[in-house]
């Protein structure tokens, strides 16, 4: 993966200020930036103006101003302001207020869009913070505060940025725009707190350093390697959820290898992580798992990210083949295996039987035969987890291409959403 698109120093210069008395409200150091507003949402746009307009702050906030930063297309955009939900809602006849503990609006456009507009909070239990699992304390987190507290209560440096679109300016009350300039993650505050606070945070830093092509500073590191075991403390759900994201986002190989690299891999997944420790082999299972993680990029820079049962499937491949090797009723064999990480990550009943499924006709549908299976709706998840398999072991996909062809030609509205081009005719591609 190369390196990201650095932020040009001609681009961001500070506004200077005078520096403000120790009694009063922090100011932000302001950055004068040329960003390109034809990518900023126009609805986002609207509901900024529009809040500013009526005597409120409001930003652009979080990941979309780092993506911006960056060079980089925003996935979604979302919204701070010193508003209160039910003011926006006031504000936005197509609105609504949601959730209880963490409440937010949803302004709704045309085609389903939503833009989530969040009041500015601050850390509801300031007394605790430092103490090891406070934020698992947090009964309510309406606590509102102003924007330099809502910024120190996020996690990453590169988060907490806020844009001015009126000012044209990068607000930043934590050292934000030097970690984008150096290309590093970093917490807001002391690391090892944080992740004890949070430990799904961790998974967070291996997600950005892999996805963006970035560093990690050396105690962001070392505390990931001491705070590890309390992801054992973190919610199944959001931890499986997190895992899900390490693989969509087009960095799986290198994010993985940083999992494994930090010891994250062995509490998560010790299955996975001990089949790497113990393979040396140029052609082993564990050199296999990483062409299978660079095949899952390849797809994932294609065509987008790949269904969720493909993902759980393709991560757990090498460790499920071994567990199937000999067995009668591959099934069964599958199920033995997943039990232990349904229980421990959360992962969803359906995710584990689309694996099983997949795992007991895989060895069919390598060799092009499918039978009935054709006609189910794993039939192209199948397909995409064979060719992973034949790539990784260096061997032809040609069959695997036959097979999906003469499928879409009984019936061409099969085809769906899978895989609008042929499989490669060899495995050595990746």
């Amino acid at each position: 993966m190369g390196r990201p698109t650095p932020v040009p120093e001609s681009d961001v210069s500070p506004v200077l200020r005078e520096p403000a008395p120790a009694d009063v409200v922090p100011a932000p150091v302001r950055y004068e930036v040329t960003l390109d507003e034809s990518v900023i949402d126009p609805d986002v746009q609207k509901v900024l103006r529009r809040l500013v307009r009526r005597g409120y702050e409001a930003y652009a906030v979080g990941g979309c101003v780092r993506d911006l930063l960056l060079g980089r297309h925003p996935k979604d955009f979302d919204v701070a302001t010193s508003a209160r939900p039910e003011e926006v809602r006031e504000l936005f006849r197509n609105s609504r207020i949601i959730g209880r503990r963490f409440r937010l609006v949803h302004v709704l456009f045309q085609g389903g869009k939503v833009i989530e507009v969040a009041t500015f909070r601050k850390n509801p239990n300031p007394d605790t913070e430092g103490e090891e699992n406070s934020e698992l304390l947090i009964r309510s987190d309406n606590v509102f505060g102003e924007a330099h507290e809502d910024a120190m209560r996020r996690d990453f440096t590169m988060n907490a940025l806020f844009y001015d679109l009126e000012a044209r300016e990068i607000l930043d009350w934590v050292g934000g725009m030097d970690d984008l300039r150096r290309s590093v993650v970093h917490t807001i505050g002391d690391p090892e707190t944080r992740f004890r606070e949070d430990p799904v945070r961790i998974l967070r830093a291996l997600k950005f350093a892999g996805r963006l092509g970035f560093g990690m500073t050396p105690d962001v590191y070392d505390a990931i390697v001491a705070c590890r075991e309390a992801l054992q403390l973190a919610a199944r759900p959001r931890v499986a959820e997190e895992i899900l994201r390490l693989l969509r986002g087009g960095a799986a190989r290198r994010t993985i290898y940083l999992a494994w690299e930090t010891g994250v891999l062995d509490v998560l997944l010790p299955e996975l992580s001990a089949l790497l420790y113990d393979d040396d082999a140029p052609d082993g299972p564990g050199r296999r798992l990483w062409r299978t993680l660079a095949y899952i990029d390849e797809r994932t820079a294609e065509e987008g990210p790949l269904d969720d049962t493909v993902l759980w499937t393709l991560l757990l491949l090498e460790p499920l083949k071994e567990a199937c090797e000999g067995a009668r009723d591959r099934a069964a064999m599958v199920a033995d295996f997943l039990e232990p990480l349904v229980d421990r990550l959360a992962v969803s009943r359906r995710y584990a039987d689309g694996i099983r499924r997949i795992m007991s006709i895989l060895p069919r549908v390598a060799q092009g035969r499918a039978g009935r299976f054709a006609r189910t709706d794993l039939f192209f998840p199948a397909l995409t987890v064979a060719a992973a398999s034949l790539v990784a072991e260096g061997k032809s996909t040609e069959p695997i291409e036959r097979l999906r062809q003469a499928v879409i030609a009984q019936d061409p509205r099969s085809f769906g959403q899978y895989r609008s081009k042929p499989y490669p005719s060899r495995g050595s591609r990746v």
